[in-house]
Parts: C-alpha cells; structure tokens; sequence
C-alpha cells in the first residue's frame, strides 16, 4: 500500500517543509539499505554514533528526497539537523521524535488490515518459531513476516509495514529490553494470535526480577484471541494466569492431560523424533527432522498454532517432516575431543550474553557435559566495569558455569567477581599461546565475544572439521628455514622476510606473526592493503611497501607502514602528502637500479636524489637496497659481482651524505646461499628460501605447504569410455577412478590432467585423469588400496611442489601463490 506524503504528514502530525508530490512506499533507518530512493521515507533518529546531517546528505545524493527530522533541544537549539537550503526540491517532515513517529505511522498502517496476526515473543527461540510458522503456513497462504531477527523498537514498525493488500496472514516477533516499551511494540502489531516461547531463568539487566520480565513479555498479548504456551513452565503458567487475559489458552503439557494440547509421546531416532498428541480428543502425530529437546519444543509451539488456524492434521505431518533448519546467530557445532560448541562470536552485550548463557544451559541440561564459557571484555555498554562485571559474576553463577576463559584487561581487573575456575588473557592471541583451549574436553562451550577480539578465530581452531582441501603450513619448518638463513649471516646481519602474495600462499597473517614472534626487522608486502591487513592483526614489526601509490599513501601513515621510493614522482607524492599530514621524518626505504632495470633510481641520478632529500625534513632514508637479477644461476656470476660492486660504491657515497645510519641491502635467497660473505651487507631479503625452495638448485630445504584434499566418490569404468569434459580421459584397460575436492578454482593447474602429471594417494602414485575441473579433478587409482574420505597429497614432503613447476614448466613461486582463498588454511606449530 502506497501513502502520499500528504497522507503520511496528516497520520504522523508532522510539520511539512516543501511542497514536493510524493508517494511513499518504502521506510528507511539506515542508511545501508537503500533500494528505491524516489520512493522512500527516511527517518533521520538520533544516534549517539551517527551524523544525521552526513547521512541525510548521503542519501540526498543518492536520490532520496523525504526525510523525517527531530527538532528539539538535542539537536543544535530547536533547529533541524541540516539547512534545507542545501537540499531543493525535498520535503522534511519536523517532529519532536523520529522513533515514536516510525511507530505512530506503522500503527496506523496496521489498523487497515484485518488479517490473522501472530506475534511471537520470549527469552529464546523467537526468530525459529516465526521462521517454522512461516515454512508450515505460507504454502497455500501469502505471509507477511519479520525480516530476521528485526524485533525492536524500529525493527518491529518496519516489519508491520511489509503487510499489504495481498496479504493474509503475518507473523511478526518481538523483543523488550525494558519495562514499558512491548506496549508500544503491541500496539503497532496488535496481534489475534500470542506465542510465548520461553522465559530466561534469571532477570535482564533492566529488569528488577524474573517476575517483571515475564509480566513485560505477557503485555504483547493483552488484546489476543489466543494465548500459546508451555504449560508445563511453571512460571509462565502462573504469570498467564495472573494477568486476567479473556484470550483461549492453548497451554500444552507433556506430563498433564487435561491441557487443551498433550503430547502422548517423544520418540527420539538418529536423524528425526515422532510426536504424538492428542487435541480436542483426537490423536495424530508428526516426524520432525530435529532430536533435540528444545527443537521439539519450539515444534509444539508451532503445532498449536496450526491446530487453532485448523490445518488439517494429515497436512501437519506432511509440513513438519519438510521443515529446515534455521540460521541462527547461536550455532551448534561439533568441536574437538567430544565437545559441543555454542558459535556466538560477533557481538556482546548483557542481554545477548543472558540469552546465549540460556541457549547454553538448556542444551546442557541432558548432555551431562560441563559448561565453559569463552568470554570477551564487554564493549558495548554504558555501565561502570564495577556494575557490569558483579552482573556477569552473577549470571555465570545463575546458570551454572563451572569455567571461564576470559579475554581482556576489564575481566581480568574484575577477576574477584567470579568464583569458577578461571583463566585470564590480555587478548586472543594470548589465548591461543597459551594452550589452554587444547586442554577443553567434552564441555559444553559458549564462545561470546566482542567483534574486535575475533572470536571467529576461537570456533575455527575448537570445531571439528572434515577439511576436503586444504594447504597445512609447517610453521616449525617457516622457522627452520629462517634459521638456516640466518646462520650463514653475522649476528648483526638485519632480515627482511618477504611476506607479499599472501606469504607465498601460505597466508601473510599467521606466516608474520610466526616471523615477528622470531625477532625478524622488517616484512615485505606489495602493497599497502597487505600492509594494514598484517596490522589489524596486531603484528608491529616494521613493513616496507614496495608497490605504493598516491591513493595508498594515507594508509601508509596511518597504519606506520614504510614505503620503497624508486622514482622522482613518487618521492615528490609522499613528501606532498606527508607535508599535508603535518608529518616529519617519514622513513622511507630508496630503490637503486644495478642492472636489473626493472625498478629504482639509475646511478646517475643519486646525486639530485641526495639534493632533494636533504632540502626538505618530511621523510628520511631508512634504506638504500637494489636488485640482483640472475644470483641464483653460476651462468651470471660475473655479472652478480659488478652488481654487488656497485651497489657497494654507491649505497656508500649516499650513506656519506646523511648523518644517521642507512641499512644498506641488496642479498636475496640465492645471494645469501652463494655469497653471505661477499652480499649480507646490513641487512638481506629473504623469499622463496623462507618457504623451503632453494632457489640454486630447486631443492627442498625444509618443506613449509603441503596441499592435499579428499577422495569423494570412486568408480570403476570400463575399457574404451572416456572420463570427464571432453572426452579427454580415453580409459585403454578396467580402471579405477577417483574423483577428489579439488579444481582450477581452487589453483590447480589444468595442464597437470590428462595423465601429464600425478598426485600420491597412500604414498602411490595417482595420475590426474581427463580434463580438471573447477571444483574437481579425477585421478586413476587402479590397484592403490584406497577407500572414500582418504587424503590424496598433491605437494609436499614427499612430492615437493619444484616437481609440479618442472613439470609446468613454471617457477615454484607461482604453484605456491595460484592457491586461490577458498582453500582453507591450517596452521602447524610444535
């Protein structure tokens, strides 16, 4: 249903600025979800951390041309938040409050229709129950529903707006996080049918008592035809009973016959439970694809409603045999050694913390498992860490918790108020050194954390995997080979680790924090977005840039990046945009061309280089460094030592110009394999010898990255058929064929199929067969014992990734850095 703008200015009571015609069918609150800007109504409400005046300019941009605006003291005086001037041919709707307006207008919206309306609310389970309800009842009815899990106080008014002239039922939840604010939710959905799903054991943090929580949640269902719940809950029942509503009760029982609804029996399967009830003296029953008992519960509820709505039974069993599971921001997950985890690891407060300790305890209650809760600082709150932190203690206390991990300085300094087993960290990192989370055995988990403490990486190491392809990276073997390195180098020799191309393949965050753990000096990216990706993981090690350009440059400050100078123009760009910043003494790191000729200043232009630094104090040299082109072949040598030579003269004659020290570099793998004595200088640059290639002989020093991926499916296929696209793979004899997770999508090379090359299964070799695919490769495995879900390597230790690129007729380099993001990385440190 469509408003006009003067409909909507004559239901709101709003003071209309412009005379622009307008019809309104869409309401907006951020500014993110911007679809149908002419057709749009935005409400400008005041956030703390928001500039309404940049978002309304934002979408102003963007094509919306009517806002609702707050005029009072809040804002600057009685004056709006931005100068209609600025912004022609738009309407501003003035009023005392955006949010209360949002609602007003959605109520009023909601009066037009005369529809069956279900309102869901409770402790947990609200988004799963609306989502089945929805699954069971839109097959031969068009429903209206929540979005997710928008159940707010401006979650809810955008979803009462989605209902329209087409539709014929709605089903909408809600959430109160303080006294008072359901009544203003129950007016704008006024609801014929209530849902109550659940109440939490303990109280939220706005509300005094258990009691008052319950009363708040009742307060939804006031003007109901019918009232759904667990009859069994004690607390529920007797709050229902209490509250004088003349709604029908359908209070369903597991244990008392006399309720309208009794379930006569749970029979629990492997994969699925058969219900049984009886309802209005009738009995029938329904297979559910879930087991667990919390599941089963929200399916009663569910049920109820569709009994009262008088679905037919046999369609209730058909609909609940097909219902889906639902994606929710609390995720059960299988975790290593026997344990269960609870994947709650984006965001955090107190009420999400009480619900997700609820989650918890329900799902403990017959496990018979112990629960450890993995916990972050809170951020998101404006209480005192004192108030805050007494809280915590006591809803660890109140459901149960027998050890808490806790991450963060704030915890730790509250540490009195907890009496489980604890464990303090500064940060996840900690954590993670610490070895406390191998110690975890068939616990119950919760993982709650604040999004900054990246608490995903939390669940990924705890979760039990069936890695089909994967790239396992020997960290002790990365250090092992930075040893050999550094052993042929004078104890004061610098060490550059090159850590570009996402560390070879092997991954530039976890590769650098393995590096900076060993005391290197410096890292080397390509460009700056590595740069800052490798310092938002909390690595300070220094790191030289050696691809920057203009639009990178504030990054490069921002983020105390170091950027490689080899030419006047981006000299000239970093002092201009360092003079901007108000910066001085930049570190920068000069590139000098020997005989390369690929990058750097020429020789003869150092003496103008030397002029131009020295007339100005916004950056200063931190290195000088060249290039070797052929160190690695013996063929070159004559030509490797005039380029030593003469980067040794003029790296010193530019030294002799500065007073402060200048790292002098020009050594890479090779260099420092062949020549440590003749190349090291003050610092060398180590690549490909870092990750277990040397680079003289192609042999392996210490392998770093085995890729292997998984046997998925085998066949036998008979003499003179073909296999895969093409028809390439022609089978001359009865062959054995097994097709594995892995593909060019995932970076394995194409040319290696059609018998060119081959991978180990069970330490035998495996031809690739016909053509790869994307996303698979078939191999022959006539006479290797080998069975579904066996390992096929395709490099590493025993098949050593210099013999695929011999056979691509390739550097190893580029086999190591084609593994494309979507093959899952693992880590491997002793």
């Amino acid at each position: 249903m469509s408003y006009s703008i003067e409909q909507i200015t004559e239901l709101t009571g709003a003071t209309r600025i412009g005379k622009v015609e307008a019809t309104i069918d869409w309401l907006l609150t951020e500014n993110t979800q911007l679809s149908f800007p002419e057709e749009t109504l935005y409400f400008a409400i005041p956030d703390k951390q928001n500039g309404e005046e940049k978002i309304i300019a934002d979408l102003y941009a963007r094509g919306v041309r009517n806002f609702v605006v707050e005029v009072k003291n809040t804002w600057l005086g009685n004056a709006a938040p931005v100068n209609y001037a600025d912004y022609p041919a738009c309407n501003f709707l003035e009023v005392s409050n955006a949010l209360k307006t949002l609602q007003k207008l959605v109520e009023k919206h909601r009066s037009n229709y005369h529809i069956p309306m279900i309102g869901v609310t409770g402790s947990t389970g609200k988004t799963i129950v609306k989502e089945w309800l929805y699954q069971l009842l839109s097959q031969d009815r068009i429903v209206a529903r929540s979005p997710y899990t928008s159940n707010g106080q401006i979650g809810v008014p955008l979803s009462v707006w989605q209902i329209n002239d087409q539709s014929q039922l709605a089903i909408i939840e809600a959430k109160s996080l303080e006294s008072g604010e359901m009544r203003a939710l129950q007016s704008i959905i006024q609801p014929t049918i209530g849902v109550f799903t659940s109440i939490g054991r303990t109280s939220q943090e706005r509300f005094s008592s258990l009691q008052e929580k319950c009363e708040e949640a009742l307060g939804l269902f006031k003007d109901c035809d019918v009232i759904i719940y667990n009859g069994d809950d004690e607390f529920i029942r007797d709050s229902v009973g209490k509250s004088l509503f003349s709604a029908r009760e359908i209070a369903w029982s597991r244990v008392d016959t006399d309720k309208p609804l009794f379930i006569t029996s749970v029979k629990k399967g492997d994969t699925s439970a058969e219900i049984t009830y009886q309802y209005l003296g009738m009995e029938n029953s329904y297979c559910f694809p879930f087991t667990d008992d919390i599941s089963i519960n929200y399916s009663i509820n569910c049920l109820a409603v569709c009994l009262y709505l008088m679905l037919p039974p046999e369609e209730i069993t058909a609909r609940m045999a097909k219902l889906r599971p639902i994606a929710s921001r609390l995720e059960l997950k299988n975790g290593k050694r026997g344990c269960v985890l609870i994947d709650d690891s984006y965001d955090l407060d107190i009420n999400t913390l009480e619900a997700a300790l609820e989650f918890q305890y329900r799902h403990a209650e017959n496990k018979k498992m112990e629960k450890t809760l993995i916990l972050s600082d809170i951020l998101d709150t404006d209480k005192a860490p004192n108030v805050l932190y007494k809280r915590v203690g006591q809803l660890l206390d109140e459901h149960g918790i027998t050890r808490l991990i806790a991450v963060g300085r704030e915890l730790a300094s509250a540490a009195s108020r907890f009496e489980m087993k604890c464990d303090f960290f500064p940060d996840t990192d900690a954590l993670f050194a610490s070895g406390v989370m191998q110690l975890l055995n068939h616990e119950i988990v919760l993982i709650k954390g604040a999004r900054t403490f990246n608490f995903e990486r939390i669940v990924d190491y705890l979760e039990l995997k069936d890695r089909d392809t994967v790239l396992k990276v020997n960290l002790n073997a990365l250090i092992n080979n930075l040893n050999y390195f550094r052993n042929k180098l004078l104890p004061t020799t610098r060490t550059l680790c090159m850590v570009k191309a996402g560390a070879y393949g092997a991954g530039a965050v976890e590769v650098s924090k393995a590096l900076r753990d060993e005391k290197v000096d410096y890292l080397g990216v390509a460009t700056a977005d590595q740069g800052v990706e490798i310092r938002e993981a909390g690595v300070t090690t220094s790191i030289i840039v050696t691809n920057p350009i203009h639009s990178s440059l504030k990054k490069i400050f921002r983020y105390s990046l170091e950027a490689e100078i080899y030419n006047f123009r981006i000299l000239e760009e970093i002092i201009h945009s360092a003079e901007r910043e108000g910066m001085m003494n930049v570190p920068i790191h000069i590139k000098v061309n020997t005989g390369m000729n690929r990058m750097g200043f020429d020789v003869a232009e150092l003496p103008m280089l030397i002029r131009k630094l020295k007339e100005q104090n916004t950056v200063i040299p931190r290195s000088i460094f060249s290039h070797l082109a052929g160190s690695d072949g013996k063929e070159f040598d004559e030509f490797t030592h005039q380029q030593i030579a003469l980067f040794d003269k003029v790296s010193s004659e530019f030294q002799a110009a500065f007073s402060h020290r200048i790292l002098r570099h020009i050594a890479n793998s090779a260099a420092v394999e062949r020549f440590p004595e003749l190349a090291q200088f003050d610092m060398v640059r180590l690549g490909i010898g870092l990750y277990g290639v040397n680079p003289c002989d192609n042999s392996i020093i210490n392998n770093v990255s085995t890729l292997q991926s998984t046997i998925i499916q085998l066949r036998d296929v008979a003499e003179g058929e073909t296999v895969g696209y093409s028809r390439r793979g022609k089978i001359v004899k009865p062959t054995r064929i097994a097709v594995l997770r892995i593909g060019y999508g995932d970076g394995l090379d194409r040319h290696l199929g059609n018998g060119n090359f081959y991978c180990l299964v069970n330490g035998q070799k495996a031809p690739y067969v016909g053509n790869i695919c994307m996303d698979l490769c078939m191999i022959d495995v006539t006479g290797i014992a080998c069975r579904e879900g066996d390992k096929a390597v395709i490099f590493g230790d025993d098949l050593p990734v210099t013999m695929l690129a011999d056979q691509l007729g390739t550097i190893p380099y580029e086999v190591l850095t084609n593994m494309l993001p979507r093959v899952k990385r693992v880590y491997i440190r002793e």
